[in-house]
C-alpha cells in the first residue's frame, strides 16, 4: 500500500469529506482525492485557506468541490448533523470522509497539563470527532461502498512523555474507530486509522522546532495509504491502524 497505484477516476461520482483541508495532510487529500474523480467536501476553520484549495482543484480541472467552514472547537452534535443533511440535499450521498482535523494543545509535563487546554485538545481531537461520525454513519452505510477514516499517531498507541492531552487523544481516536469498525463488520462502511508518520505540517514543526525540515516526509509522499484506504480496492480492510510512512 505504501506503493499503491490508484487507477485514473477510482473515485469517481464518490462524495468525500476532509476536515482539516485547509493545508497540509488534509489539503494535500483533498487534491489527491479530486485528482482521482472525487467531488470532494473541504471542511476547516479559515475560509480563506478553503478557498485557496478550492480554486486549486478547479483550476486543475477536477470536479468542483464544496466548502464548509466550521470551528471544532465550538461546534456541537446539531452542527455536525446539520452539516450532513446539507451535503446529502446538494450532493446526494456520501461516500467516504477523512477525519484528520487535530490540535496539539501543548507539551508538558502530566502534573501540569492546564484544565482548559485538556478540554480543548479532547474537543477538538475526540469528542468532535465522535460527533461527526455519529452524524455521517447513518449517510454513509447507504453507499453502496464507504470509507471512513480517523487519524492517529506514533504517540497513540504508546504513550510519550509530555504529549499527554493529545497522545491521550489518539489512544481514544483508535478505540472508537476499533468499536466502529467491529459495529459495521461485513456492512458496507469499512473504519479505519491513518498514522501519518513524521510529516511536514504546520503541527509537526510545533512540536520539533529545531528539527530538520529536509528529513522528513512531504504530505503528497504519504498519499498513496489515504487514496488506498479511500478507494475500493480497500474493501476487505477494516478495524486497522495502518502506518503511511
Amino acid at each position: 500500500m505504501f506503493d499503491y497505484q490508484a487507477q485514473p477516476n477510482c473515485l469517481q461520482n464518490k462524495t468525500i469529506l476532509v476536515t482539516g483541508a485547509g493545508a497540509g495532510i488534509g489539503r494535500a487529500a483533498a487534491l489527491n482525492y479530486a485528482k482521482f474523480g472525487a467531488t470532494v467536501v473541504l471542511l476547516g476553520k479559515t475560509v480563506e485557506k478553503l478557498e485557496q484549495v478550492y480554486d486549486e482543484i478547479v483550476n486543475l480541472g477536477y470536479p468542483e468541490p464544496a466548502i464548509i467552514p466550521l470551528d471544532m472547537k465550538g461546534a456541537t452534535a446539531q452542527h455536525y448533523k446539520d452539516m450532513v443533511s446539507t451535503i446529502v440535499g446538494q450532493l446526494k450521498h456520501i461516500d467516504g470522509a477523512l477525519l484528520n482535523a487535530s490540535i496539539l494543545g501543548e507539551l508538558t509535563p502530566f502534573t501540569q497539563i492546564s484544565a482548559q487546554i485538556w478540554q480543548d485538545v479532547m474537543q477538538v481531537n475526540l469528542n468532535a470527532q465522535m460527533q461527526l461520525a455519529q452524524a455521517l454513519i447513518p449517510t454513509m452505510t447507504q453507499s453502496n461502498s464507504a470509507s471512513l477514516i480517523f487519524t492517529t499517531s506514533g504517540v497513540g498507541n504508546q504513550g510519550r512523555a509530555f504529549w499527554g492531552p493529545y497522545s491521550i487523544s489518539k489512544f481514544a481516536t483508535e478505540g472508537m474507530m476499533q468499536v466502529i469498525a467491529d459495529e459495521y463488520e461485513g456492512s458496507s462502511l469499512r473504519v479505519n486509522a491513518i498514522n501519518p508518520g513524521a510529516t511536514k505540517t504546520s503541527m509537526r514543526a510545533t512540536a520539533f522546532p529545531a528539527e530538520d525540515k529536509s528529513l522528513i516526509a512531504e504530505a503528497e509522499d504519504i498519499m498513496p495509504l489515504y487514496l488506498y484506504l479511500m478507494s475500493d480496492d480497500s474493501k476487505a480492510v477494516n478495524g486497522q491502524r495502518l502506518n503511511a510512512q
